[in-house]
């Protein structure tokens, strides 16, 4: 009876040897025990070999299968993506924070003198300009003490007149040898001590005029007044409670703290005049106009050592009086200006095991992985490195995607927000990150390079 004979071609030397065991399947067991049945007695052993050889030949076969794993992509259906250029311009970078409104100035009205109050000519929340009368006062007993005063500078002029008239009358006695020399000078002494008491009478009466103007309060700048404590009759003093508070509402000046790094740009900043700040009010629609432009006016002279911060402001003009003091707004203030660098939207970043990384739209509209590296970011936008400008990076759709992937274009959403910038941070980063973990390492297969 006639036996098949199976004849194996030899193997490669990389292949037969091997370092690590080969792992076989059932379908290689069940060759190897048709094998063995088949060869003559005694021939068990030398069959054996061949029978592994073919078997590590058919392992080495599925490896490199494997290895063309990432190409058989490409047969997958396509995904429909949006994509966006990488951009090359200048990025600013902000420093985003909140800040808290606060007044230019506010100032606490009191009197001067202990009084009654006779009429109030403002109203809670009016608007006043420098100046402009606010309170009068009782001054009945200070207008009494004027009239007193300006009597007594009247009898001193008078007594002063008569002083003046002695003096010369002595000189001329003099003349003629009828008094002494001291006469003259006793004369004269009296009408020294007269003109004194005439100034000093005279400056009594100015003291007074000042004190009666006590009686009229005035506001001492622009503002808007607050709440009114007093009413027609309260008595007033000057150590009592203010009377109303004038805050000043146009222009006015947000607080926020800056970073103890970013301090040498603010300072170079306000030194320079071009420190821009722009604050924004809460629940303002996006384009709407409760952003405004300021500047940066004060900075600081000590670093907050508990946080590491230090106090700045910026002025905001405030017609439209949109800002109101101890309201909170965001405030952005840019810092400094990166040259040509390469920008795409945050949201297109995915996060994976070895890293952040894109897809982008390579030859024949396939799928690439590429990583890069974050250098800076603001907003919505990124700064990156490892990508060209002007590669098409994919933005949504790219929790679908994998390496070798084809790629269907499709115009952006109109209406694309938080739900893109969620997905990527979520759903898309972690699909990605598998895809990220694939490409970096060589196919998985059952043979292992020596």
């Amino acid at each position: 009876m006639n036996r098949p004979v199976l004849y194996v071609a030899p193997l490669p030397e990389r292949l037969t040897e091997a370092r690590e065991p080969v792992r076989c399947g059932v379908g290689a067991l069940l060759l190897v025990a048709t094998l063995a049945a088949c060869s003559p007695p005694g021939a068990g052993a030398d069959a054996a070999a061949p029978a592994a050889s073919s078997v590590s030949l058919a392992a080495a076969s599925s490896a490199a299968a494997g290895a063309s794993a990432p190409a058989a992509a490409s047969s997958a259906p396509p995904v429909s993506v949006t994509l966006v250029r990488a951009a090359t311009r200048d990025f600013t970078l902000a420093l985003e924070a909140s800040g808290t409104v606060t007044a230019l100035s506010s100032v606490d009205v009191k009197p001067q003198v202990s009084a009654q109050v006779l009429a109030v000519h403002v109203k809670e929340g009016q608007f006043v300009q420098r100046g402009q009368a606010l309170f009068t006062l009782d001054a009945r007993i200070d207008e009494a003490n004027l009239k007193k005063a300006e009597a007594q500078l009247l009898k001193d002029e008078a007594a002063l007149a008569d002083a003046r008239r002695q003096l010369a009358r002595n000189q001329d006695l003099l003349a003629k040898n009828f008094i002494s020399q001291g006469a003259v000078d006793t004369a004269q002494a009296n009408v020294d001590g007269q003109q004194a008491v005439v100034a000093a009478d005279r400056a009594a009466i100015d003291a007074l005029k000042a004190q009666l103007t006590y009686s009229r309060i005035s506001a001492a700048g622009a503002g808007r007044v607050g709440p009114i404590a007093v009413f027609p009759g309260s008595s007033v003093s000057p150590i009592g409670p203010a009377l109303l508070t004038i805050t000043q509402i146009d222009p006015m000046a947000v607080a926020f703290n800056l970073p103890q790094r970013n301090l040498p740009d603010a300072l170079k900043a306000l030194a320079s005049g071009n420190g821009v700040v722009s604050a924004t009010l809460p629940d303002t629609p996006v384009g709407g106009s409760g952003t405004r432009q300021g500047k940066l006016s004060f900075v600081d002279s000590t670093v907050d050592a508990a946080s590491g911060t230090v106090k700045v402001k910026a002025v905001f003009g405030n017609k439209d009086q949109a800002l109101w003091p101890g309201a909170y707004v965001t405030v952005k203030m840019a810092l400094q200006t990166l040259p040509d660098v390469i920008v795409v939207p945050q949201a297109a970043i995915v996060q994976g095991a070895r890293g952040t990384a894109v897809f982008v739209a390579g030859p024949g509209n396939l799928a690439l992985i590429r990583p890069v590296k974050i250098l800076a970011s603001a907003g919505t936008e990124a700064v990156v490195s490892g990508l060209k400008p002007g590669e098409r990076v994919v933005l949504d759709g790219r929790q679908n995607v994998r390496p070798g992937t084809p790629l269907i274009e499709r115009a952006a959403d109109a209406g694309r927000g938080a739900s893109s910038a969620r997905t990527g941070a979520g759903g898309g980063a972690g699909a990605a990150s598998g895809a990220v973990a694939a490409s970096s390492g060589p196919a998985s297969s059952g043979v292992r390079a020596p």
